[in-house]
């Protein structure tokens, strides 16, 4: 793609990769290069939109444009990088229809989701627990969209292979639900060696009343930032390549 060109005030965009938390979202503002950043925790994913910052691309690990039917693993997007994240590739969430991320509860996603894919499937249950977050992210961009020409999805175990020279990581973020020491040293690591600063990189959370962002969340956001910068630099691709669309136009394709 061609490289994306938005200067602020300063004369460099900034640009924000966003990771969804307990409550909320966590941000971290990057300029296209250099070594500024800011972090922040935020309720909604317009307050990163609508940010003083007014980054230039945001880079969201959510899935952006449902499906009407599914195939078997979900959207192309899902089955394109999967084979990429060998021992990681778990956490690659098959996407179900539209009606079924919609659905009331948990219940009614599992009966529409099997009624609106091919071979029939049920909603995973991590997938239904972020799809009060989907659901954000899609009326968002549905609704504003000059908005969505700047929003972009990404996937940090994906933009983590892209850094790690496009090997899968050896080691997980969490294991039994609990953050992962080596894990989580090696993907600092990453984070520096692609140029994030290491004030920024061994920082703790942000912290806000009703939100809470672990250690795994802040490196995660500053991996979308890291992909954001290639977006921007147009050193980026997306999976799927051409990228498929929606039917509200909304491409259905992670970007690395």
């Amino acid at each position: 793609m061609h490289a994306i060109h938005q200067e602020n005030r300063n004369g460099e965009s900034w640009l924000a990769g966003v990771d969804g938390c307990t409550g909320g979202w966590i941000a971290a503002f990057v300029r296209a290069s250099g070594h500024d950043v800011r972090l922040r925790i935020v309720p909604h994913l317009a307050d990163v939109l609508m940010a003083a910052e007014h980054p230039a691309i945001v880079a969201v690990d959510m899935p952006i444009g449902l499906p009407e039917r599914t195939g078997p693993g979900g959207r192309a997007a899902e089955n394109a990088v999967r084979p990429l994240l060998g021992g990681r590739q778990s956490s690659v969430f098959s996407v179900p229809s539209r009606a079924a991320v919609y659905a009331a509860d948990y219940r009614d996603a599992c009966r529409i989701a099997q009624e609106t894919s091919d071979p029939p499937r049920k909603v995973s249950k991590q997938l239904f627990n972020i799809a009060a977050k989907i659901r954000e992210v899609d009326e968002c961009l549905r609704t504003t969209p000059l908005v969505a020409q700047r929003v972009f999805e990404v996937h940090p175990e994906v933009a983590f292979w892209r850094l790690n020279g496009e090997r899968p990581l050896d080691e997980p973020k969490k294991v039994k639900g609990r953050p992962y020491e080596p894990g989580l040293a090696l993907r600092r690591r990453l984070l520096i060696a692609a140029g994030l600063p290491g004030h920024a990189v061994d920082a703790k959370p942000p912290r806000d009343a009703g939100i809470r962002a672990g250690p795994d969340d802040l490196l995660d956001a500053l991996a979308c930032a890291a992909i954001a910068r290639r977006i921007h630099d147009g050193t980026a691709r997306p999976f799927p390549d051409p990228p498929q669309y929606d039917a509200h136009g909304l491409p259905m394709a992670i970007w690395a």
